[in-house]
């Protein structure tokens, strides 16, 4: 699945801004110039393994699709959570050696990326999605089960939390970094359109 402009703008617009505020006088003395480093290697590491991610699901028994997550939501999270034990740690050990703004910035950076760690995990690695020629079901974080049939999808789009395909009866929303979702992406889509075609004939009959 290519990228997304927000999978480019967000990491440019974090550097850029860290760059902006190690010239402002309040935040020179922080590290932004190391945390402008760790986001363009992570950035890097982001686009790396976003070549390899499967564009093909992984065929389960009973003739059902499913989506798995990729590399890269194994690198967010767990990269986000071991970095974020890391500076925690740094801050325990080194702490007394510190000044305020040094370790209330470290506080925050820990507070980030614990966030984001917990938000992959709970909408990609612990998510379930399958489908076969009937219908498509997706298991949440929470145990929560949705199931639309493909002759109800009236519309799939992207948005901030991946992607989404909306039915009479509900809606699903999946990753965009899960290992075949560009393939989901594109069946759901010529279903959406082949129900509308219909949708206009039946109309017009």
């Amino acid at each position: 699945m290519p990228l997304r402009w927000q999978e480019v703008a967000l990491p440019l617009i974090t550097i850029t801004l860290l760059i902006v505020l190690k010239h402002v006088p309040a935040t020179a003395a922080l590290p932004l110039a190391r945390a402008a480093g760790v986001v363009a290697f992570g950035y890097a590491a982001f686009l790396a393994l976003r070549l390899v991610q499967p564009e093909e699901a992984i065929m389960v028994e009973g003739g059902w699709a499913e989506l798995r997550p990729s590399l890269v939501e194994y690198f967010a999270c767990y990269g986000a959570a071991a970095l974020a034990a890391v500076l925690l740690f740094a801050v325990i050990v080194m702490g007394h050696a510190a000044s305020t703004a040094q370790l209330v910035a470290t506080y925050l950076a820990v507070l980030l990326l614990g966030a984001g760690a917990f938000a992959v995990g709970v909408a990609g690695l612990f998510t379930n999605t399958r489908w076969d020629h009937r219908q498509v079901k997706h298991r949440s974080a929470l145990g929560r089960e949705t199931a639309l049939d493909w002759s109800d999808v009236r519309s799939v789009r992207p948005n901030w939390r991946g992607i989404t395909i909306s039915g009479t009866s509900g809606r699903i929303t999946f990753s965009q970094f899960h290992g075949g979702a560009a393939q989901l992406a594109r069946h759901a889509a010529t279903r959406a359109r082949r129900n509308a075609e219909a949708a206009t004939r039946a109309f017009a009959a």
